[in-house]
């Protein structure tokens, strides 16, 4: 009984503001208010908006769970979508109750939104707060409606138009109009100058940088003029934009008979390979994913072509990682001889960048976009048909999962659509694309999407100027600790965690819909301990973030020069040595047009559009307790920490290592 303060604050984008009459309801142990129209002003929620209002409440509400929001046509207006930041309620008696909204709302139906603090669900729980996330997630379970996207990988939202998501999952009007318009600006210079309407072979290699350099780094042009470098291919393993491949080899596979006679001129005579393997200075890259599937035959209306290369790397004297042998295809043979460095000048180098155009549709299609993209979009749909928002979880991951369900619409359309990137301009089309996807799905495992147990099943340990898992390492470590703290503060027990119904329906269906059920993959499919929980966030925001710009942000820089990353190759592999010349490699090259599309493409997705939120970076102040705000802020000075390391590190080094900066590194994969 008495005056209660209120203070509402709209959201910041151009749109979020609203004409329509914003109404609101106080909901308490003791009762509820009368619904209050609360006053008009033209400013009063206008994009960014904080106003107080005050209303008079004729009864004893008791400790306050909800508040109730709800939206009306304002006379002949249309109603418009509000995006409300939050809600604080001062009672009469003083006390402070926050509720964060940080959502649409759209319509006249009442949205409750609970009071701020993590709630796990229980017996103890309020009845009222029982029924509001029971009625949250009917709501949602409605919106975030499952689809069968493509058989044998991870499935996705049953929506086909982005402008038909939820509310809460498209991008802002700043982000949506910055994205757009680097689009145009870049596509529309390629235009000007002919490069995307050439589909003549390249005459001079030299040509390539009139497109490469139209948007340059310091690091592509770096990748420019060492790409032909044993050594710098070998870097690429570890450092470049998929260093996820290599692993350590303890045995020549039988289908790549590479024998000490050929690789003498690599290792010298005083060693052997049975030596080296033992040392650990063997490494393997197999590329058999793309085995047997059918290329693409549509890129400029010609036949392209597709290898399946193996290819052995040693770790010389001078701790650099060189390529010493590499087969075309999983079969060895007269018509599939082994290439080697100490091969005709052109040979060598037209296997490897045969290995390079494999690296470009294993990178895109597999570490990026399925096992990043795709598994984000199953966390994100899962989190929201199974998590209310008031579950310290959801509150947890939500901001690695922003806008993740917009940009895979975006791509499945534009990337591996009918008439998309792959079919335009890469040596596998959505068919081809198709098959690759179920493939490398049937190898997903969870040890290969966490971090420490990936390095260590690889055997890269101890390999020296591995910079992606010194800098990885660190962030996996300061993320752990983060959410090891959350963790701690709302599950005092393994039995809690057991018990928590909303949080192992969320695993639930994650194992279910992302992994397709596949008990081999040791994807958990319930979580037994808080240990295993946090192993498991810690995992999920990895991968959302610090995952997604070591293989995302680094496109450009090292794709962008075509040779060494050519996203088709329009001539077979060859069959044999010693006949390959530089108008062979020009031949084999994408063309102009095809090279000019796809830098176009790759430069699009390395310009982060605006309206961008670092990692660690919460705005949305969704954690309302004192504990988990000093948590978030030794979760931030650890990143700190760790991007002046990288910096400083990065001032010595001929080719720096910018790529897991926490100040480069988005929350949530959202471009």
């Amino acid at each position: 009984m008495g005056t209660y303060k209120l203070q509402i604050a709209t959201g910041t984008d151009l749109s979020a503001g609203t004409c329509d009459n914003v109404s609101v309801i106080l909901v308490g142990v003791q009762g509820e208010s009368d619904k209050h129209q609360l006053p008009r002003h033209w400013s009063n929620f206008q994009a960014g908006a904080v106003t107080d209002f005050e209303i008079n409440v004729q009864k004893d509400l008791g400790e306050l769970l909800l508040v109730r929001l709800s939206t009306e046509r304002y006379k002949t207006f249309n109603m418009d979508a509000w995006y409300c930041r939050y809600v604080n309620v001062t009672s009469p008696a003083g006390h402070l109750y926050q509720f964060p909204v940080y959502a649409w709302i759209s319509s006249s139906t009442p949205v409750e939104i609970p009071e701020g603090k993590g709630q796990i669900l229980s017996e103890d729980l309020h009845p009222l707060l029982q029924e509001q996330r029971k009625a949250e997630l009917l709501k949602k379970r409605e919106a975030y409606k499952w689809k069968v996207y493509a058989e044998d990988v991870p499935q996705t939202i049953d929506v086909t138009d982005v402008k038909k998501l939820p509310p809460n999952e498209q991008y802002s009007y700043k982000k949506r109009k910055s994205f757009k318009g680097g689009l145009h600006f870049i596509s529309s210079e390629f235009i000007a100058d002919g490069f995307l309407t050439c589909m003549e072979s390249w005459t001079d290699l030299e040509d390539i940088k009139l497109v490469a350099f139209a948007k340059k780094s310091n690091i592509s042009e770096i990748v420019a003029k060492m790409w032909k470098e044993d050594s710098f291919f070998g870097y690429q393993y570890l450092n470049g934009n998929n260093p996820k491949v290599i692993k350590k080899c303890l045995k020549i596979p039988e289908n790549f008979p590479v024998d000490d006679r050929m690789v003498a001129h690599s290792l010298g005579t005083s060693t052997s390979l049975q030596n080296e393997m033992q040392g650990g200075n063997i490494f393997l890259a197999d590329y058999k994913f793309l085995q047997d599937i059918p290329a693409n035959k549509s890129v400029n209306g010609k036949q392209q072509y597709v290898a399946a290369p193996l290819c052995l790397l040693w770790k010389n004297p001078q701790d650099q990682l060189v390529p010493i042998a590499i087969q075309l295809s999983q079969t060895p043979g007269d018509k599939s001889p082994i290439f080697l460095p100490s091969d005709n000048e052109y040979d060598w180098l037209l296997a490897k960048m045969w290995v390079r155009n494999s690296e470009f549709h294993i990178h895109e299609m597999v570490t990026h976009y399925l096992q990043i993209h795709l598994l984000a979009g199953t966390f994100s749909i899962a989190a929201n048909r199974q998590l209310p928002m008031s579950h310290p979880v959801y509150k947890l991951i939500i901001p690695h999962l922003r806008y993740t369900l917009d940009i895979n619409l975006v791509s499945v359309a534009k990337l591996v659509g009918p008439g998309g990137v792959f079919d335009k301009a890469a040596s596998l089309d959505q068919v081809g694309v198709g098959i690759l996807l179920k493939k490398a799905m049937k190898e997903v495992t969870y040890s290969s999407l966490c971090l420490p147990d990936d390095i260590q099943a690889r055997g890269l340990e101890t390999v020296p100027n591995y910079l992606y898992r010194d800098d990885g390492m660190k962030i996996w470590a300061a993320i752990e600790s983060f959410v090891s703290s959350v963790v701690n503060h709302y599950y005092t027990s393994d039995e809690m965690v057991r018990g928590d119904a909303e949080l192992q329906a969320w695993v639930a269906e994650i194992f279910t819909y992302g992994f397709l059920e596949s008990e081999a993959s040791g994807i958990p499919s319930s979580l037994e301990t808080k240990a295993c929980l946090i192993k498991y966030l810690t995992m999920v925001i990895f991968r959302c973030s610090a995952q997604h710009s070591a293989v995302g942000t680094s496109q450009f820089d090292f794709f962008s020069w075509t040779p060494n990353g050519p996203s088709t190759m329009k001539s077979p592999p060859p069959t044999a040595k010693g006949v390959t010349t530089m108008e062979t490699i020009l031949a084999t090259l994408p063309a102009v047009n095809t090279s000019a599309f796809i830098i176009t493409y790759i430069l699009l997705l390395s310009i982060e559009p605006e309206d961008q939120r670092r990692l660690g970076n919460y705005p949305d102040v969704r954690f309302t307790e004192e504990k988990i705000q000093k948590s978030i802020k030794v979760f931030q000075d650890k990143l700190s920490e760790i991007s002046k390391y990288i910096q400083k590190r990065n001032e010595s080094l001929p080719l720096p290592y910018p790529y897991l900066d926490p100040g480069l590194i988005e929350n949530s994969v959202s471009v």
